[in-house]
């Protein structure tokens, strides 16, 4: 049904010197198909990932809890729970320190033939096989947790320097508030503040008994939400065909394109607050079934009858 939960999603351990955390594989447990997200939590003194660059993803990190320092390409900023880190590919090797024990949300697209570089190592991972970039060498190497463990972690300032602006905090970024018969919600978004280019993060307050947006269903763009605060409902499928599931904080639920169900997020009598993360596809379509419209590219809306595949034809 696309829904999983932080408790019950399968989570893995790493303890190899400074590169000590758990990860927990959210967006695999609720289904998502060409994005993902996972739970990373690390210690106090630990990081969580070998620095590296992407070639074609674009991350996203979401800090829950904690106090850390972003590095990148050798740059240190402070980060703390509230903030969002847009990570651009092709702009030098990355990581995040746990200065106290901290927990974020890594978000993500999925490209089969992405292949991140890992500059301290000299390595790429090609098609899945760590590979030497050093030029003129190519060989297979052992996994690159196990290389960044046996060189150290990288060197930080006795302070962090300033924060880049691919870097904000929730409180400081502008909310923008809808209230109509059914929906309101205020929006902040994150990934737009940050930079962020080909995916998008949104902190959405949803007011009690209210929902989140119309109902509606997407052919292109894949959405992961994750509760953050709050109780409400889940709603798939429109009209009698409906099901209605709770949810509450630590649930994700994943909507891939092109599934033809449409989805909303209704609030309980406490309000709801998710992180609402997604692709920009130019060419998505957007249907929603309580108005009979669909959503074109270009900010165009136009009015449809839904019909049978064989009306008309016989």
């Amino acid at each position: 049904m696309g829904i999983t939960h932080f408790d019950e999603a399968r989570g893995i351990d790493y303890a190899l010197g400074h590169l000590t955390s758990r990860w927990t594989l959210l967006g695999e447990a609720a289904g998502s198909v060409r994005v993902g997200v996972r739970r990373i939590q690390v210690p106090a003194g630990s990081w969580t990932t070998p620095a590296h660059e992407h070639g074609r993803e674009e991350e996203i990190f979401y800090v829950l809890a904690g106090r850390g320092v972003s590095w990148q390409r050798g740059k240190t900023a402070d980060v703390r729970a509230g903030d969002c880190i847009v990570y651009l590919p092709r702009r030098g090797a990355h990581s995040l320190h746990a200065v106290e024990p901290i927990d974020v949300l890594a978000f993500g697209p999925r490209f089969a033939d992405e292949v991140p570089r890992f500059p301290r190592l000299g390595y790429s991972l090609v098609g899945g096989r760590a590979v030497q970039t050093t030029p003129g060498v190519i060989e297979r190497a052992p996994f690159q947790f196990v290389l960044e463990s046996q060189l150290g972690p990288p060197e930080l300032p006795e302070e962090p320097g300033p924060r880049p602006s691919t870097i904000v905090n929730v409180a400081d970024v502008e909310e923008t508030t809808v209230e109509r018969a059914r929906v309101h919600r205020t929006r902040k978004d994150l990934g737009r503040a940050a930079g962020s280019r080909e995916t998008g993060i949104q902190l959405v307050d949803v007011a009690p008994g209210r929902e989140g947006s119309p109902s509606h269903c997407h052919s292109a763009e894949e959405e992961l939400f994750v509760i953050l605060d709050g109780s409400g409902t889940l709603v798939l499928g429109y009209g009698e065909a409906a099901t209605e599931t709770p949810v509450g904080p630590g649930h994700v639920v994943s909507r891939p394109p092109g599934t033809g169900v449409a989805h909303v997020l209704r609030a309980g009598p406490d309000g709801l607050r998710f992180l609402a993360y997604g692709t920009r596809e130019p060419g998505d379509i957007c249907f929603y079934p309580r108005s009979s419209k669909l959503g074109l590219p270009g900010g165009i809306y136009v009015r449809v009858e839904p019909l049978d595949y064989w009306d008309g034809e016989d």
